[in-house]
Order: C-alpha cells, then structure tokens, then sequence
C-alpha cells in the first residue's frame, strides 16, 4: 500500500527581506543594501512565563514582555554607518522600532522603547567590513493577560 509523501514544503527564506524601520527616525532605517552577511540579529531576554515554586508544584505567571538586543550589521565602508555612529553620539533614544525578517511567512516585530546599547567590537583591520550596532527593545508579549 503506497501512501502520499507527509512532508510539506519547507518555504523560502528572502535574504534582503529583513529591514528594521524607527518611524521616529525614518533616516535610520535599515534595508538590505546596508546591511553586511549577518544581516540582522535578536537576542530575546528573559522568560515569557516564570514558574513560581510551590510546596508542591508551580505557579506559572505570564509576564507582559520580554527585553530585547537587535545587533544590527552594518556595512561600515558606506556613509549609511557614520549616521548610527552620529546617533548614538547625539543621543541613543531611538522610540518604536518595527523588524521585518527574512521569512515572508512571518510578521513583522513591533518592539517599544528602542534605545542604542552600544556599538559592537569594530574590527579596523581592513578585513572585516562590519559595523554592528546594538540596539534594546522592549517587545510586548501576553496581550490577554491585559482582558481578563
């Protein structure tokens, strides 16, 4: 008895997709053509939900959002990176930040509170054209929790 194949089709990842746009400062949004191989990373901090001991099991306790690290690689032979560097010279508060990553089939992130951590490690050593820039977030998560 032969049946169907199971598997489903795995879908296309979009490589210049990825974009972060900080509608308080359109002049900082950040498409493909800026960016170098690593493109985009988030580093999501902290628990979506804590477990709380018990004498004899655990409470769960939804928390309303996590912190989040945006590096966001830049390509620093371009002027596009002196505008970061200029930033976070003037002043690091960045506002809402919207990320679009490179895989159609999701959504768009949407964090609050954007703010410059740092610049990462700058290689100057004329082999590495990097310019990563960290940037912290707050992303909001459990909406229901504010229903109920």
């Amino acid at each position: 008895m032969s049946g169907s194949n199971p598997n489903i089709p795995q879908g296309t990842l979009n490589r210049i997709r990825a974009s972060v746009i900080f509608p308080l400062y359109p002049y900082l949004t950040v498409t493909s053509p800026f960016l170098g191989k690593r493109g985009i990373t988030l580093s999501f901090q902290g628990d979506s939900t804590v477990y709380i001991d018990t004498m004899t099991g655990a409470v769960t306790s939804p928390e309303p959002y996590l912190r989040v690290v945006m590096t966001v690689h830049m390509v620093k032979s371009q002027p596009f990176s002196q505008m970061f560097k200029t930033q976070l010279e003037l002043l690091t508060l960045l506002g809402p930040a919207f990320v679009r990553p490179d895989a159609p089939a999701m959504q768009p992130y949407n964090f609050q509170n954007c703010a410059i951590v740092s610049p990462g490690d700058q290689d100057f050593s004329g082999a590495d054209a990097d310019f990563p820039v960290r940037i912290g977030g707050v992303y909001q998560i459990n909406s229901t929790l504010f229903s109920l």
